[in-house]
Formats: C-alpha cells, sequence, structure tokens
C-alpha cells in the first residue's frame, strides 16, 4: 500500500490534494493529513509514507523547518513541495535540499499526480 502525508494548513488544499490523488490512483493507497508540521514530525516516522507533499509557509513550522528537522527513519519518501508562492527564491531554495523532487505550485493538477505516481519524469526538476 502507497502512503502519502499531506502537510498543509490550508484545509481545502489538504481536500482539493486528496481528491486529485483519489480519482488518479489505480494502487492501494491511504492519506495521511496534517494541518501543522509539528504534528507531523511526532508521527511521521510510525507512518514511514512514500510521498510527502509539504507546504512552505505555514505557522509555528514551516515546510523548510519541517525539512531541517525530519529525519526518516529506514525510508526516505519522495517530498514534493506543493506551495501557492510562486517566488523564485522559494523555488530556488528548494533546489537545495536533495531529497525534494519537485516544486509545484497549487492546486496539484492530474498531469503532476499522474506523473508522480505513474513514475514519469517531469520537464525540470523543479517545476513553476
Amino acid at each position: 500500500m502507497i502512503k502519502i502525508v499531506l502537510i498543509d494548513d490550508d484545509p481545502v488544499s489538504i481536500f482539493v490534494t486528496e481528491k486529485l490523488i483519489s480519482k488518479n490512483i489505480l494502487e492501494p493507497f491511504k492519506v495521511f493529513s496534517f494541518n501543522n508540521a509539528t504534528d507531523a514530525l511526532k508521527d511521521i516516522n510510525n507512518i514511514r509514507p512514500d510521498y510527502l507533499f509539504l507546504d512552505i509557509n505555514m505557522p509555528e513550522i514551516n515546510g523548510w523547518d519541517f525539512l531541517e528537522m525530519f529525519k526518516p527513519v529506514k525510508k526516505n519518501p519522495e517530498i514534493y513541495i506543493l506551495s501557492s508562492s510562486i517566488d523564485e527564491t522559494d523555488i530556488s531554495k528548494a533546489k537545495q535540499y536533495d531529497e525534494v523532487k519537485n516544486y509545484l505550485t497549487k492546486p496539484l493538477i492530474k498531469q503532476y499526480i499522474k506523473l508522480i505516481f505513474g513514475g514519469g519524469k517531469f520537464d525540470r526538476k523543479i517545476q513553476h
């Protein structure tokens, strides 16, 4: 079973992302949603996700802080930044993290889901 973690303080974004995933993944999967990075950090190593979608602009612990604090146990998930920010500074910063597979702008689209879960390749490492 594919394990997917969504970390985003926007409940609408989580809802839309979950719906898009559920309509476009054929394999069995489970989504774990967190509305803040603090709670995600507490549970994520028990979940051991295959995929992680991370918002960067959140209160308390932002996505960048999460990336610094997250130390996966046994399994490294594919991490995708999913943000409404199109700021070049954020996009450049994402490139500094080897574990970040891509920077995607909200809302997530069907084409990206098919590339991520279908084993396809993005034209560029960082999308925007």
